[in-house]
């Protein structure tokens, strides 16, 4: 009877750890059987190791990559081709966000029922949310310098521009290099020195926690001591209040402001505010940022609140952060396969959850078109309703230009992000590109 009982209960176990192994594969195919799909060595969907089926476009049906058993063929347009590389990828797939790596399952039609069959053998077409004369906009405006350039609508969510230099044709020689920064996209896995753009991080801080920053004061002399210490401004802003220390970017006040908010907070908020976690687009990870506030050294945390120090964020990060102002505090998660329906445009787009409670959101929007008015120079932007921020971000020797923000627009909703790497002053270099994409968007 014990012998008995005992092989029953070896069976038992047989039969459930065949069950718990069923259900392990059932579950990694449904999760990862599109990869599997696509092993390289598969040649009914590659032809000399190159993809033979799949089409890509832009969000207007503009052709960016036909896979055939003839070969790959990206748009008939030079410019087209190297201003959306990043987004589409290289024939090698050494670009690894690309669309063509990313989206391999979809392009080739895979499904779990059917797998890779496909009676037609032209594979499936994918629209990107990219607008391919945007993004030529983008990068003929940064011209030879280093460089991304990123558009959202802020309510879809919708990437409609996605530029990241330097770049290089496709359809032509590719860099030999695979670790190359020809195919590194720096606006999804790029992280930079923020410089003043951070300030926008810490004025939400402010905003939330000093509850006398009405009151706040602060006599910059461009010098700014911090016992033995200097925490220099480009010049002196002599007394400024919290909305013209923003204005006018005075390093000397927001180091002020960072002490008094203090390291655990500035940690909270960065955490808070997205920049610490990876953005998630379409299944693509962007960098993480980092960032160190110590509590024990005043003048490392007084830069750290003014985007220098240790601070790194990351490009797509800070403009779903800049979405999120402008959403009233909401932030939208970002895309780039179009499939927005009506819904989709009257409710907004898939939520990442609350990142600004509204009052803080709109005291931030409100701040942030006074530094339109009262630095950049509403004329400057003409046509646009614009609410902004700039940055100058000291990197060793060199000075890289940032300028982030959005625009109040009912028909184009469209948050943004531009950065140059060795560009000097963002409001003076990252601002006129700025300005150039949305008005090219816009007129459409």
């Amino acid at each position: 009877m014990k012998k008995l009982e005992k092989r029953s209960l070896i069976c038992i176990l047989i039969a459930a750890v065949l069950l718990a192994g069923v259900g392990l594969f059932v579950f990694r195919f449904v999760k990862h059987g599109g990869e599997w799909a696509t092993f390289y060595g598969n040649q009914q969907i590659y032809t000399d190791g190159l993809l033979n089926r799949g089409t890509i476009t832009d969000r207007n049906d503009e052709l960016l990559l036909d896979c055939t058993e003839d070969g790959i063929r990206y748009s008939d347009n030079y410019n087209t081709r190297v201003a959306t590389v990043h987004a589409v990828g290289d024939p090698k797939g050494n670009i690894a966000t690309g669309a063509i790596n990313v989206f391999r399952g979809q392009l080739i039609g895979y499904d779990i029922v059917n797998g890779t069959y496909d009676t037609s053998s032209e594979g499936k077409k994918i629209k990107l949310t990219i607008d391919a004369k945007a993004n030529v906009t983008a990068y003929n405006a940064l011209g030879s310098r280093t460089g991304t350039v990123g558009v959202m609508n802020w309510k879809t969510g919708e990437i409609v521009c996605m530029v990241s230099t330097p770049t290089f044709d496709p359809a032509g020689s590719l860099p030999s290099d695979t670790g190359s920064s020809y195919y590194f996209n720096n606006f999804l896995s790029g992280t930079m020195t923020p410089g003043s753009t951070f300030k926008l991080i810490t004025s939400a801080a402010v905003i939330d926690t000093l509850d006398d920053r009405g009151s706040f004061e602060y006599h910059c002399d461009g010098v700014n001591k911090i016992g033995k210490d200097k925490l220099t401004d480009v010049s002196a802003h002599g007394t400024v209040d919290f909305r013209l220390a923003l204005a006018q970017s005075c390093n000397g006040a927001f180091g002020e402001l960072t002490r008094r908010v203090g390291p655990d907070t500035m940690k909270k908020y960065v955490d808070k505010l997205g920049l610490t976690k990876p953005v998630i687009v379409n299944g693509v990870e962007t960098a993480e940022g980092s960032f160190d506030f110590p509590d024990d050294n005043e003048v490392k945390l007084s830069w750290a609140g003014i985007g220098q120090a240790d601070d790194q964020v990351n490009p797509c990060a800070m403009m779903v952060y800049m979405g999120a102002i402008a959403n009233g505090g909401k932030a939208v998660e970002p895309s780039l396969i179009k499939s927005a329906t009506f819904l989709k445009d009257i409710t907004g787009g898939k939520s990442k959850g609350r990142y600004l409670n509204e009052d803080t959101a709109d005291e931030l929007r409100s701040m942030m078109k006074n530094n339109v008015k009262k630095n950049y120079g509403a004329g400057n932007y003409p046509g646009l309703d614009l609410y902004a921020k700039s940055g100058t971000a000291e990197v060793g020797d060199r000075s890289d230009a940032w300028f982030v923000g959005f625009i109040d627009n009912e028909d184009a909703p469209y948050a943004f992000v531009v950065w140059v790497k060795d560009g000097g002053f963002g409001s003076q270099v990252a601002g006129p590109i700025a300005r150039t994409v949305l008005n090219n968007l816009i007129e459409k």
